[in-house]
C-alpha cells in the first residue's frame, strides 16, 4: 500500500474538491452537509495517545480513496470538455485539421475548360 500522507493533507485535498463543486453553484462550500461531515467525522477521529488508532487508519484510508474519486472525475470532466468530438465536419474543415487544403475549382463544380 501507498503511503497516504498526513491526514490533515487528505482533509484539506477534499475540501479543494469541494470547493471546486460548489464554484458553479455559488453557494460557499462551509454550508454544505458535505463540509459539516468531514469536519466532524476528521474531529472524532484524531490521533490518541493509543500506539495504534485502527479506527483513525481507517476513515484516512477511505478519504484518501475518495479524493482520489473526486479528482479523477473532475479531470475526466475536464478532459473530456477539451478533447470531446463536435460531431459531422467537412471534408473542408478535416482537411485543415491535418494541415491539408482541398483544390480549387475556378468555375465551380462541373467546370469545363
Amino acid at each position: 500500500m501507498a503511503a497516504l500522507g498526513s491526514p490533515a493533507r487528505t482533509l484539506r485535498g477534499l475540501l479543494r474538491e469541494l470547493r471546486y463543486m460548489n464554484a458553479a453553484t455559488g453557494r460557499p462550500y462551509r454550508d454544505t452537509a458535505a463540509y459539516r461531515y468531514l469536519v466532524k467525522a476528521f474531529r472524532a477521529h484524531r490521533v490518541t495517545s493509543e500506539k495504534l488508532c485502527r479506527a483513525q487508519h481507517e476513515l484516512h484510508f477511505q478519504a484518501a480513496t475518495y479524493l482520489c474519486l473526486l479528482r479523477s472525475i473532475r479531470e475526466h470532466v475536464a478532459l473530456h470538455q477539451e478533447f470531446h468530438g463536435k460531431g459531422e465536419r467537412s471534408v473542408e474543415e478535416s482537411a485543415g485539421l491535418v494541415g491539408l487544403k482541398l483544390p480549387h475549382q475556378p468555375g465551380g463544380k462541373g467546370w469545363e475548360p
